[in-house]
């Protein structure tokens, strides 16, 4: 009796990314991130909400379009999905790995003396001020210790004048217990310089808190190209 030998249909080769994935991963955990480029860190991230597709032209088109990471991190959810290729997924991915650096570095600022953390803390505030299209006036609020008690955004504007309020800065620093205030707002321009109208502002606060002792240390300027702080300018 003769038997027909079948012959086994060949398995359907493994997409080309796969091994790629694999060694883009093997890198990362053997020799860190430094010894990945940007568009490489990137992949690594939506390497997730991409499962089945190579993510490595994506990932150099977005570096492409937004500039920089942190330009690409910090952009509107709404932004990221107008890109061929960004799902909602794609673009969650991202604000959330932005959302969580972000809340790593405030978590390491609060409940601690701000005056000597200085360097940080302008690493927060750029993270989270220096790449917004539209002006946003933020104080953080410290206690006789000039520990941070709270962090709040007090107003936002347009992209190029944002209000702020002297005797609602002032309530609300009592309602906290605040007895110093640091003054933030950002210029979408990219220039830190600071406007004659922001001189103003910052004197007619700077004179609302000081018959509740009220003290404001500085007034901080961020924007794309660096920071400018009043009290190092000599306008406080």
């Amino acid at each position: 009796m003769t038997m027909a030998i079948q012959k086994q249909k060949p398995e359907k080769d493994a997409p080309h990314y796969a091994g790629h994935r694999q060694r883009l991963r093997e890198r990362f955990v053997s020799s860190g991130a430094n010894a990945l480029q940007d568009y490489e860190l990137l992949e690594l991230l939506l390497f997730n909400a991409i499962p089945r597709r190579d993510v490595k032209p994506l990932a150099k088109t977005l570096l492409k379009k937004f500039g920089s990471l942190a330009e690409l991190m910090s952009a509107p959810h709404a932004m990221l999905t107008q890109v061929d290729g960004v799902s909602e997924n794609v673009a969650t991915a991202i604000k959330t790995t932005f959302a969580i650096a972000e809340r790593m570095i405030k978590q390491e600022l609060m409940q601690k003396p701000i005056l000597n953390n200085w360097t940080r803390l302008m690493d927060y505030c750029h993270m989270s001020m220096a790449h917004e299209n539209k002006e946003h006036f933020r104080i953080l609020f410290m206690n006789k210790k000039n520990e941070l008690i709270a962090d709040e955004i007090q107003g936002s504007g347009t992209v190029d004048h944002t209000p702020a309020y002297p005797r609602e800065i002032v309530k609300r620093s009592l309602e906290l217990g605040a007895t110093a205030l640091i003054l933030m707002h950002n210029h979408p321009s990219g220039d830190p310089k600071p406007s004659r109208a922001d001189i103003d502002m910052t004197n007619a606060i700077i004179e609302a808190a000081r018959p509740f002792e009220i003290t404001i240390h500085d007034h901080v300027i961020i924007a794309r190209n660096g920071h400018t702080s009043f009290r190092n300018e000599g306008l406080i």
